[in-house]
């Protein structure tokens, strides 16, 4: 979808829409995202069943998330060219049946391929749901981009919060098979009707981008003009290293808790109570989903590297802080959501500040190519189980993800401000 043409003239602009219009299409894409989140944040706790099923060692089994993720993420930026060429539809669209399909294959999986086959197929699926909602959100809302961004990304992160319990309750009653394939399916024809309804916006129906607080180009990148941009490198390396210990507890929550042995105490907060891992889950889930609109929020206000100095070092702390705390029940439901609330934030932070500094002509893909950090994160997941199961802890796992978060916060503030402010003087200088 692009521009209108008269006769072969030169492109005609559409008119403005309204602000109804683009939050419509925002809420649209949001609903998409909601959808979506099951596949990667309801696996942990489809894990104890399949491994107390077949005997496989929890690191192998762990593979399958990986894949999922490497899958979801490794093929957004082509996913993300189909969209910036032709619009959202046609992506949504196959992207629901193969997260449908991924989860199937997973209810009917008698082995460790089987398993692996249908995260690869629902990670193809989900990650071109994500990246196409997260680029339209990036380009109805240029004036707004941080927290268009979070919104949409909060979808993901908060999507699955609902059915933590519904989840956990029909593997236990009907077992982990049947909660693959209902799930599977439902989530995936809901993603289907939701496409047809998902719109790009058209050159002059959207304001021009104006935001003194948020260093911001005028000039567009072509994708193979970023990946030479040493810059984005920077970009993906923080996002890697931010990205890894958040999916590290993502996919192994229930098993720490285990590990623990604080998942199956009771834990009463703010006069409801559940189990410790239950009620993380829930918590998890609900923080990782405020926090990307709260900081996006935050970053449209003060800057996107001050934003990421302020939550990246949360995190850091947050990581240390359930190592040292977490063996209470207590603790261990408050700090892993701290640790979610203070993770969450990358996907809004540098999707918007990878579109701050190549432009939102082609936001969908450049901002697809660096979420495939994501996928390089999710590769140091089983090396995290690899090093758990060798030292039969978990304490290098937390040091290791704790000194990250604080090096990344550090490189934000330091680094990637001053350097991205040259850069983008330079291209409005040369534009």
């Amino acid at each position: 979808m692009t521009t209108d043409t008269v006769h072969g003239a030169a492109p005609v602009e559409a008119a403005r829409v309204s602000d109804a219009y683009r939050w419509t299409q925002l809420g649209i894409g949001v609903l998409a995202m909601v959808m979506i989140a099951n596949y990667q944040y309801g696996w942990t706790f489809f894990v104890p069943d399949i491994q107390k099923k077949f005997g496989w060692d929890r690191a192998s089994i762990q593979w399958a998330f990986t894949l999922f993720v490497l899958f979801e993420t490794w093929l957004v930026p082509v996913e993300g060219w189909f969209v910036d060429k032709y619009g959202p539809r046609l992506v949504i669209l196959v992207g629901g049946i193969l997260c449908a399909a991924g989860w199937a294959i997973n209810a009917q999986a008698t082995t460790l391929n089987g398993f692996y086959l249908g995260m690869i197929i629902a990670g193809i699926g989900a990650g071109g749901v994500y990246g196409t909602c997260v680029g339209n959100a990036l380009k109805w809302f240029p004036d707004k981009r941080g927290l268009a961004a979070g919104i949409t990304a909060a979808g993901f992160g908060a999507g699955s919060a609902l059915t933590v319990a519904p989840i956990q309750a029909m593997i236990k009653d009907s077992g982990f098979q049947t909660t693959f394939l209902y799930f599977g399916l439902g989530q995936g024809i809901i993603i289907v009707i939701l496409s047809f309804l998902m719109f790009a916006p058209k050159p002059g129906q959207v304001p021009a981008a104006q935001n003194s607080n948020v260093i911001q180009t005028r000039r567009n990148y072509q994708p193979t003009e970023v990946i030479r941009q040493p810059i984005f490198w920077l970009m993906y390396f923080m996002f890697v290293i931010v990205g890894a210990g958040g999916l590290m507890v993502t996919a192994n929550l229930k098993p720490i808790a285990v590990d623990w042995k604080v998942d199956a105490i009771p834990v009463t907060l703010i006069g409801m109570t559940m189990t410790a891992v239950t009620f993380a889950a829930t918590i998890d889930r609900v923080l990782n989903g405020l926090t990307r609109p709260f900081f996006g929020w935050i970053s449209d206000m003060i800057g996107r590297e001050n934003t990421m100095f302020i939550a990246f070092g949360m995190e850091g702390i947050g990581i240390w802080g359930l190592y040292m705390l977490g063996h209470d029940p207590v603790w261990f439901v408050l700090l892993s959501g701290f640790v979610f609330f203070a993770w969450g934030e990358i996907y809004s932070l540098f999707p918007s500040t990878c579109t701050d500094t190549f432009g939102s002509k082609f936001a969908t893909t450049n901002a697809g190519l660096l979420y495939t950090a994501k996928g390089t994160a999710a590769l140091l997941v089983p090396v995290a189980n690899y090093m758990q199961q060798y030292s039969d802890n978990w304490d290098a796992v937390f040091i290791v993800a704790a000194g990250a978060n604080i090096l990344a916060s550090l490189l934000a503030i330091a680094v990637l401000k001053p350097w991205r402010k040259a850069v983008v003087a330079r291209s409005q200088a040369s534009a």
